[in-house]
């Protein structure tokens, strides 16, 4: 089971789902637990599907890294086990670099990355720990390197789906691809 709730999955899967998992399993080489959780409500599945094709895959100015290491940050002041394993690989994945994985997960402030995403990480923690705090001045801090309006609301954005992820998946202790442990070291 990919949590603790006992929800076994739709069964069958509805031709579209079961595609959708099929590209997965040849893509990725496993079906994300993510996905297997939410398989018990086709609804709830195909909108946190939506939700992160959208943001995690679509057209933004932040790469597919960035947004991997805004999930990975957030998750780690979050503690969310699911997403600091399955997020932590896709960096390591994506950056070809393991230690740029591990120092996310562990300390993004330790982590070798640029002055501008260091100031991303910094506004998706900030919105993390304390959102409500967040003044024009933060807002700003991202314009003066380089980040448009656009790519604040993405970074917002993605740090807010992975606020939500974390806590729901803490909370149905939902538990990592024991693939995802071995990817990209």
């Amino acid at each position: 089971m990919p949590t603790a709730l006992d929800l076994p999955p739709v069964d069958p899967l509805p031709e579209a789902t079961q595609k959708y998992f099929d590209l997965c399993a040849e893509k990725l080489g496993m079906v994300p637990n993510v996905l297997r959780a939410y398989a018990h409500n086709i609804e709830k599945l195909d909108a946190f599907a939506a939700m992160y094709n959208e943001l995690m895959l679509g057209p933004s100015g932040l790469s597919k890294l960035e947004r991997e290491m805004i999930a990975v940050a957030v998750s780690s002041v979050n503690k969310c086990f699911y997403c600091l394993v399955a997020h932590g690989a896709a960096v390591r994945s994506l950056s070809g670099d393991p230690a740029l994985g591990e120092a996310l997960v562990m300390n993004y402030r330790v982590a070798d990355v640029s002055p501008k995403q260091r100031a991303m990480l910094d506004f998706a923690v900030l919105m993390t720990e304390a959102s409500a705090k967040t003044e024009e001045a933060d807002r700003q801090a991202l314009r003066d390197v380089g980040f448009s309006d656009a790519d604040i609301w993405d970074i917002a954005a993605v740090a807010s789906f992975y606020n939500m992820s974390n806590r729901m998946a803490s909370a149905i202790d939902m538990r990592p691809n024991p693939e995802y442990h071995a990817q990209a070291r």
